[in-house]
């Protein structure tokens, strides 16, 4: 598991809003580790914050537009993809206005300014969503869809069809973030000439010229738009090149447009909070449907956390079987209680049990109606925190454990014959003078059924000489 990182220092970028046209000045800063991405408005009063957050969209009208108890930060994308393309996982965004600078329309000088000051490793573990199942969201009406599927790293494949002569179906596919910067940070927004009409006749894009939007000329432009056109962009001449856009800037790819709306969907998915491994495939995405899947897989990651269901291949060789597990502990069938250990570092191990009918305690416990005894479940618990209390010495057959304490213990859920219990202990404190402190969890048939936190004391066995 990678670590969370930030940048090293401060540094201060200048521009102009799309929109408002007003000067901004933006700020990044380091941040502390699990902080995550937080905009704070420093033009008014206690200095807000708005986290980057799913659940603080309140509009996608022209942007990913995030409010917080009335405070807004508006087109939030450009500036959240291109920290997630530098791998930074913790960063303050300090700015005097509503909307960050459009800079170039791309991600371009927000990514040169970060990479300027650097980016350093945190020493706390990334939160890393792993895909295990396909999730999807569709708007019927458009046509748009975004499916996240599982696979052994991060990519994401961008389809988008306007359904215009001259901007067609395009794709791209960024195969690893670290292609981000060179493939997709200096694709530049666009807009089509019949939007830009509208925009003008609304007296918004305020701070654009040529230099930070493409724009597609989908229909005949009048005499009237172009003198519209030349006041706002501050030209004396415009004119159609013969590839369908506007003069006075040069297509960096063919398919621009495809990677600045993967651009997109990587800031916009940045709301979710967590980084993600798995494979995306946006079909037509826009900033409605980034953000409504971005608020869908953020709350089912919420709802996992909160559930705390770890997922094991229990069909893999264990890193101990029922033979290693006896020469650790001292306990015998029919009072041994673990059959196989997943996993074990100096802060934790996971266990497994089989529980089956031929138990000796289901003889006499409710025979009728079978149920693992909750002492049972603790007991199980206890023998699986007592593999890891008892690795951590050199000769763990010359010691044996012994219950201090046990607090917090809630049942949840029955465990029936047929059952396979897998536990879960951590650390809450490191051991000192052999006395332990564990929380402990106990899963079944994907739900928690028993936790507990405990606390135990490793002895060395008197020598009977």
């Amino acid at each position: 598991m990678a670590n969370q990182k930030t940048i090293n220092k401060e540094i201060t970028i200048n521009g102009v809003g799309l929109h408002t046209g007003k000067k901004v000045t933006l700020t990044f800063k380091p941040a502390p580790v699990n902080n995550g991405y937080a905009f704070v408005r420093v033009d008014l009063e206690g200095t807000p914050v708005i986290e980057a957050n799913a659940r603080y969209v309140n509009s996608t009208e022209r942007g990913t537009n995030l409010e917080k108890n009335g405070v807004t930060i508006n087109t939030s994308e450009h500036v959240l993809a291109a920290a997630v393309g530098l791998d930074i996982d913790n960063l303050i965004i300090e700015i005097n206005a509503s909307e960050p600078p459009i800079m170039d329309g791309s991600s371009k000088m927000f990514i040169q300014a970060l990479e300027e000051v650097g980016v350093k490793e945190q020493e706390a573990e990334r939160e890393e969503y792993v895909v295990k199942e396909i999730i999807s969201y569709k708007d019927e009406d458009t046509g748009s869809e975004i499916v996240l599927m599982p696979s052994d790293h991060f990519e994401i494949t961008t389809l988008v069809d306007f359904g215009t002569n001259i901007l067609g179906t395009q794709n791209v596919t960024l195969s690893k973030l670290s292609d981000f910067k060179a493939e997709i940070s200096e694709a530049r927004t666009f807009s089509f000439l019949h939007e830009l009409e509208m925009l003008l006749d609304h007296n918004l894009i305020k701070g654009g010229d040529l230099n930070n939007a493409i724009v597609y000329v989908d229909k005949d432009i009048s005499k009237k738009t172009m003198e519209k056109l030349k006041k706002a962009f501050h030209k004396d001449e415009i004119a159609v090149k013969p590839n369908g856009i506007l003069d006075n800037l040069e297509l960096r790819w063919p398919n621009e447009a495809a990677r600045h709306k993967l651009l997109d969907v990587i800031g916009d998915l940045a709301l979710v909070g967590s980084r993600i491994r798995g494979k995306i495939i946006a079909t037509k995405p826009g900033h409605k449907i980034n953000t409504l899947f971005a608020k869908k897989l953020a709350k089912m990651i919420q709802i996992e956390k909160r559930n705390n269901i770890p997922q094991y291949d229990l069909n893999q060789p264990p890193l101990m079987d029922i033979h290693q597990i006896m020469d650790i502990l001292p306990h015998r069938p029919p009072f041994l209680l673990i059959d196989r250990i997943l996993e074990l570092s100096d802060k934790h191990v996971v266990g497994v049990k089989n529980v089956t009918m031929n138990e000796p305690f289901f003889v006499g416990h409710f025979p009728g109606a079978p149920v693992m005894p909750g002492v049972l479940q603790v007991e199980a618990m206890a023998q699986c925190g007592g593999v890891l209390v008892l690795n951590t010495v050199p000769d763990p057959e010359n010691y044996l454990t012994y219950f201090m304490k046990m607090d917090k213990v809630k049942f949840k859920q029955k465990v029936l014959p047929g059952d396979t219990l897998i536990f879960k202990a951590e650390l809450i404190t490191p051991i000192r003078r052999g006395i332990c402190n564990m929380q402990a969890y106990g899963y079944a048939n994907n739900k928690l059924v028993i936790e507990a936190e405990l606390m135990a004391q490793i002895v060395k066995v008197k020598d009977p000489k």
